[in-house]
């Protein structure tokens, strides 16, 4: 019964965290955009981000291939 109440715990605790940040990043005005770290990286990391992003965009629109 302790284990239920531990994992009902964080899992509330991580709700709560993922609530409360949305909220201050609306107020805010904030976009988590992942291309915009892309702007400051060496030309490796941009190479490589780039990839994973175009694997991430094609592993969305067919999800089944």
């Amino acid at each position: 019964m302790n284990l239920w109440l531990v994992f009902l715990i964080i899992a509330g605790g991580l709700l709560l965290f993922g609530f409360i940040f949305d909220k201050v990043a609306k107020k805010k005005n904030l976009e988590l955009n992942p291309e915009e770290g892309l702007k400051n990286a060496s030309k490796s990391e941009h190479i490589y981000k780039e990839a994973h992003l175009k694997q991430t965009i094609d592993n969305f629109n067919n999800p089944n291939s």
